[in-house]
């Protein structure tokens, strides 16, 4: 039996999604986005409080599924079917993880390129290594931009600079990448242990609290000030009866650090 696709490990609080198809640099194959979403149904229903995604073998993920694209130019699959694919597939994979209530984050040890770009542009923090490298070169192939491009991309680093991405393809070391905010932080030395710092960092917070923060900020930006202040206030009336609020106000007058329990 081969090996899964994507493997799910769930520990103290953190799930991890490793895509593990190193031979194809994890390529976003229906194999592939299948697990993806069968990772975050699963988490969904877990008791973790923050969500990693990584690539094994040296990637991070190098996009759409090429064998598809061969197959698709050898005249065995028809157009509508490899559209269909796309949409219902890794489109779908990467909305999941978009639209996931806990905080997710991209661990990029490697290239994230096209569709695998926007995987991990997807989460809501990116971390890149001394190797991370990131590109949304989908006109290198001859194709217009899928799965998200102009939806993420914009958002995270304005209109201009996604469109001399998109136009350009360039694939970006990671210190580029966080100079324009594409990464939000390199660790060229010992990224593991960065990483698994920053996340637990993540997996020890106020749970309820940052996942209705991290709700306010996506609804923030399709709304007026107005409709803002309004959820915004709804939204604090609930977490108000959390136990972590109540534990985090009397830390604060205690004068110490919390200790969250995600409740």
């Amino acid at each position: 039996m081969s090996e899964d696709a994507v493997v799910l490990d769930i520990e103290d609080g953190i799930a991890t999604i490793t895509l593990n198809r190193p031979d194809t640099r994890n390529a976003l194959s229906e194999e592939v986005s299948t697990g993806i979403v069968d990772a975050i149904r699963t988490i969904e229903e877990s008791n973790a409080r923050v969500v990693v995604i990584t690539g094994s073998g040296g990637s991070f993920c190098a996009g759409g599924d090429i064998n598809a694209m061969a197959e698709l130019m050898s005249g065995s699959a028809e157009l509508y079917e490899a559209v269909r694919r796309i949409h219902q597939k890794t489109s779908r994979a990467i909305q999941r993880v978009y639209e996931c209530h806990l905080p997710t984050v991209a661990k990029i040890d490697g290239a994230a390129f096209g569709a695998g770009a926007n995987l991990a542009i997807a989460c809501d923090i990116q971390l890149g290594s001394a190797d991370a490298k990131i590109g949304f070169g989908f006109q290198q192939v001859g194709l217009a931009i899928d799965t998200g491009t102009s939806y993420l991309l914009p958002r995270v680093v304005g209109i201009n600079t996604a469109k001399e991405l998109v136009f350009t393809g360039e694939l970006l070391t990671g210190d580029r990448a966080e100079e324009i905010g594409l990464i939000n932080h390199v660790y060229e030395e010992n990224f593991e242990e960065h990483a698994a710092d920053f996340v637990e960092q993540l997996a020890q917070g106020p749970t309820i609290a940052l996942e209705t923060s991290k709700r306010a900020l996506n609804q923030g930006l399709e709304q007026s000030l107005d409709q803002a202040l309004t959820r915004e206030a709804a939204h604090q009336a609930a977490v108000f009866e959390t136990k972590d609020h109540r534990e985090g106000a009397m830390a604060f007058m205690e004068k110490r650090d919390p200790e969250f329990t995600g409740e």
